[in-house]
């Protein structure tokens, strides 16, 4: 098992990452303390973690694969992995899908996509394949026409579904609109992006004898973060010790959390990792310990470096970048994202702020052609959000025009919280 000493970790990534030697240059020669580490700032980590003139890797690109993770389209990121980390990837997340529920001679359907560089229809393929467990796999991937898909499950008489909530949804929505069930399905194995209480009535309806769980809680540029948990939350999740250390800290003062029920931002330290090192890296999400002395945390939903709607991700920046790029008299000020819940799929709000009583501040037409403007661009930017509007997962894009007193705030610090998720998470 190739997990590194912190200590030899540290040393490692500081004597060999252009990056990480700059991060750590005021710091001790030695440090076997993981608090003692800065907490990686994401946009100086993926200015660096560029594809030419790369300054995170720790040796140059000779043997590894090659994944893409979040970023707009004219500046897409990637994470690197060796053939030996890509192993330990999959194979301690095998090991989390005996947790979930996969048992022996399982036939498991894999709907997660395929190409482009994405991973995770290959990482969930490799893992099925490195599980403890004897299981059949069918790699159908998540965009086969359903008119071959469900076929598939049938001939198979497939145990086992894998996909997102979305694809699972869109599945179920097929087979309800032809009259058809799936009472074979056992597990709907669900990630990539909540599962909410209102899909659950639908896949029922398609799938009488399934239980949706998840299928364990990971990141291509993060890594590991967590492994199910048997019970009726499928939010919570455990860490995969020893391979990854994941802390819960404080959103304002960023000092690690240790009790229970506090929420926080997740950072992960990933001990398996030495090309592309993850020290202390923000995964994105916030988080809450149910067990701190077992390693077991409750996802509450996305932090202010992105937000996932539906089967679409983006960040705070996507939507700041597309505000700059459309106001170019200067008249909003303040940017916040609001992602909500309704008539069954989620939808981005994009809350405004102009300054008060600017240049055509309270002029609704010129406001409501900016606001317009703004969304195209965000939608140009993130292409798979309006692909998304299209296929009925998601709502569109809007915009509303707001006052610095509608803002959500911190309400210890007072500064502004850049992404409020206010979807139900039960």
């Amino acid at each position: 098992m190739s997990v590194h000493p912190l200590a030899n970790l540290i040393h490692h990534a500081r004597h060999n990452s252009p990056f990480y030697s700059d991060l750590y240059a005021a710091l001790p020669p030695a440090v076997t303390d993981l608090t003692a580490l800065p907490v990686v700032d994401q946009d100086s980590f993926w200015a660096a973690n560029t594809v030419q003139g790369n300054r995170v890797l720790t040796g140059p690109l000779a043997e590894a694969v090659v994944y893409k993770t979040g970023g707009t389209t004219g500046a897409p990121k990637f994470s690197y992995y060796s053939r030996e980390e890509w192993r330990e990837f999959v194979t301690a997340f095998g090991q989390g899908l005996v947790d979930a529920g996969l048992r022996p001679g399982h036939r498991v359907a894999d709907l997660f996509y395929a190409g482009d560089l994405y991973a995770s229809f290959l990482f969930v393929l490799d893992s099925l394949a490195h599980a403890p467990v004897e299981n059949v796999r069918l790699p159908i991937g998540g965009a086969a026409p359903l008119e071959t898909t469900v076929p598939a499950l049938e001939d198979f008489r497939a145990q086992v579904v894998a996909g997102t909530p979305t694809t699972l949804c869109r599945l179920a929505a097929h087979l309800v609109a032809t009259g058809r069930q799936l009472p074979a399905v056992e597990l709907l194995f669900f990630g990539g992006e909540p599962m909410f209480a209102d899909q659950r009535p639908l896949l029922a309806a398609a799938f009488p004898n399934a239980e949706p769980r998840s299928l364990g809680y990971a990141s291509v540029d993060a890594g590991l973060l967590g492994r199910p948990v048997p019970g009726p939350d499928p939010r919570v999740h455990r860490t995969f010790t020893p391979h990854t250390v994941v802390e819960i800290l404080d959103e304002t003062t960023g000092e690690p959390i240790r009790e229970t029920g506090r929420p926080g931002r997740v950072v992960v330290t990933q001990l398996y990792r030495r090309l592309m090192p993850v020290l202390r890296y923000p995964a994105g999400d916030r988080a809450e310990w149910t067990d701190p002395e077992a390693g077991c945390f409750r996802i509450l939903g996305r932090a202010d470096e992105g937000v996932r709607v539906g089967p679409v991700s983006l960040s705070a920046q996507d939507a700041q970048d597309a505000v700059a790029e459309a106001d170019s008299g200067g008249r909003i000020v303040s940017t916040q994202l609001v992602v909500r819940r309704w008539e069954n799929r989620d939808g981005l709000v994009l809350r405004l702020v102009t300054v008060p009583g600017g240049a055509g501040a309270d002029d609704d037409a010129v406001l409501e052609a900016l606001g317009r403007t703004v969304v195209d661009g965000l939608n140009r930017a993130r292409p798979l959000y309006p692909e998304s509007v299209a296929a009925g997962h998601v709502h569109p894009l809007t915009v509303e025009w707001a006052h610095h007193t509608d803002l959500v705030v911190n309400s210890r610090s007072g500064k502004l919280v850049r992404v409020v998720d206010e979807r139900p998470t039960s």
